[in-house]
Parts: C-alpha cells; structure tokens; sequence
C-alpha cells in the first residue's frame, strides 16, 4: 500500500515555547476533505474546530486508517541553530518515523519546507490553505503545539501562556518587561529596549 503525507509547521513566530512540525499519513486514495468535513488551515480555524477536526484524526488513527506524529524543536535549539535547521530536522525526523520506506510513499509539504531527498515530494506554496492533508498536518501540529503551552503556563504562570501560546502579544511583552525572560523564552527572537518594550 502507498501513502500520502502531508507535513506543516506550527509556531514559527512566538517569542517562547517551541516550533512544531506535523506530519499525517494516509493511504493513497484516502479522501481527507471528504473524512474531515471542514479541513482548513488552522490559522483560519477556531480553537474549537481545531480541536474537533483534531479529535476526529485520532479517531481515525485508532481505526487504523491515518497515523500522525507532531515533533518539536525547543526554544534553546532555535536560539542555537536557527529556526530553518531545526524545522528541516523536525521534518526529518517525523518523516523517517512515519514513513521508514521512501518507496511507499509521496510527501506534500507547506510553503518552504522539504523533507529528505530519497522521498518524492512537492512543496505546495499556500499548501495549508490548499491541499487538505497539509491543513490536517497544520492542525496536529497546532493543537498539540498550544496544549504544551497550556502545560507550560502552570510552571510559568506570570507570562499567560495558556492564552497567548507564546506569540509576541501586547500581554506577553508587559510580562516580559515585568519579568524578564524565562527558560522556554527565544532569546533570539525578542529585543527589549530599557524600558522592556
């Protein structure tokens, strides 16, 4: 049997917590907009369709008809390395995990991301808006982006993670002012004056 993946990233911008990748694998011939009535973009979806739309791929993951793997890159390594490597990476990986035989399958992946060379893919500009196993990568990568920073804002309470999942917020930057950065925070990506704006 040959599948299909489609791989995307969430949280590319935030000024803390991780980026993810999600990558979802289906049979060739799997219809995801006819199985997933309201496939869409995550960024143009609610929280709660997001989370619907997620609850009904593990759904479809437990029937056996899709697999799913959401993998992350942490602040620090983004800081170290650069956003682009550690993405390249995270798709790797995710790739190799789902897919070990580059034979069996074909990769269609969101804007500027590749996966590795052995693999028959295409890179699909607006893919998450087009292409509706991307827009189901997107949302996995999403949710379970948004449920660590969820998590994580009980050990960080005073920065309010849980409601703007590390994006670069009016909120977020009066925390930061207030108090500093802390260890999932991208040092790279935030440039307080000395008044901490």
């Amino acid at each position: 049997m040959r599948f299909i993946l489609g791989v995307d990233e969430a949280g590319r911008g935030p000024l803390a917590g991780p980026v993810s990748v999600g990558i979802v694998a289906v049979p060739e011939g799997f219809d995801v907009a006819a199985e997933f009535p309201g496939v869409a973009d995550s960024k143009k979806l609610s929280e709660k369709n997001r989370e619907k739309l997620f609850a009904m791929l593990e759904a479809r993951v437990a029937l056996g008809d899709a697999r799913y793997r959401v993998e992350f890159e942490s602040a620090g390594n983004i800081d170290r390395e650069g956003i682009a490597i550690v993405i390249r990476r995270a798709v790797s990986r995710g790739v190799n995990a789902l897919a070990p035989d580059a034979a069996l399958v074909h990769i269609q992946l969101d804007g500027a991301l590749r996966a590795p060379a052995e693999y028959a893919q295409e890179t699909i500009i607006n893919g998450d808006e087009l292409i509706p196993i991307i827009s189901l990568a997107s949302i996995a990568a999403k949710v379970v982006r948004d449920r660590l920073m969820i998590k994580l804002s009980v050990e960080y309470p005073q920065y309010g993670f849980e409601q703007h999942k590390g994006y670069g917020t009016k909120a977020h930057y009066e925390m930061l002012g207030k108090h500093g950065l802390c260890v999932i925070h991208r040092r790279s990506f935030i440039h307080l004056d000395s008044n901490g704006k």
